[in-house]
């Protein structure tokens, strides 16, 4: 019997140090592949709409103690049907989050987030879309213990394919001011992939339907 209690004492911790819905350790910001992107304001300047693009890809994720968070991505969209068509795509946006009793993020945007899309072979060349913003589902998520680079967060998208995976990078946030930096009047539009779109143009909604065909491939720095 005592044995018995032993090993449960021991399991107890373990357990708890593995929970995978743990806010205080959620809390920072994270950064995926080679750490390049980082958010906050080296990335984006949302009141000119600009970016400074890192010099390599990835992802990052930054996360408050009261129910903050900012997105920074940067990728590669290499076109199938003409390999000479390689699209670079730089994102932004930010807003309030909620961890769901089914173990579940949502991601809900102030409207102020935007895009910038380079395209050597199209019409417009370099395109900035200022309605950048989605309400994001995450099914899941996960927090390892890497022995070599440290804590490394996994997410899991609404449909379960995987974030990039994300290291730690720093324990205080990086971030921009958590509030509206730019005002953005498009209302709210509901789209069938498991996301709300933020509104924007027409010309959004016809690139975003081509980004995400089959033809096709994101690229990310990993």
């Amino acid at each position: 019997m005592l044995v018995l209690s032993s090993l449960l004492a021991l399991a107890i911790p373990a357990v708890l140090a593995q929970d995978p819905h743990n806010l205080t350790t959620l809390t920072g910001t994270w950064s995926s592949g080679a750490r390049a992107v980082i958010t906050g304001p080296g990335f984006a300047d949302p009141a000119n709409m600009s970016f400074t693009p890192p010099q390599n890809t990835g992802v990052s994720y930054s996360f408050t103690d009261d129910m903050h968070y900012e997105i920074a991505r940067y990728r590669f969209v290499s076109n199938g049907t003409n390999p000479a068509c390689i699209r670079g795509v730089l994102q932004w946006t930010h807003g309030n989050y909620s961890l769901l009793d089914n173990g579940s993020i949502l991601m809900v945007p102030f409207l102020d987030g935007f895009q910038q899309i380079q395209d050597p072979c199209a019409p417009e060349s370099n395109f900035i879309d200022p309605g950048y913003n989605y309400t994001e589902l995450y099914q899941s998520w996960r927090i390892f213990q890497d022995p070599v680079t440290g804590y490394k967060l996994h997410l899991f998208e609404a449909d379960g394919t995987p974030v990039a995976p994300q290291f730690l990078v720093a324990t205080s946030p990086n971030m921009l001011p958590t509030t509206t930096l730019r005002k953005q009047p498009a209302p709210p539009m509901t789209t069938t992939n498991g996301f709300i779109s933020g509104g924007g143009n027409s010309t959004k909604r016809g690139l975003d339907a081509m980004l995400h065909q089959k033809r096709w491939t994101w690229t990310w720095g990993f």
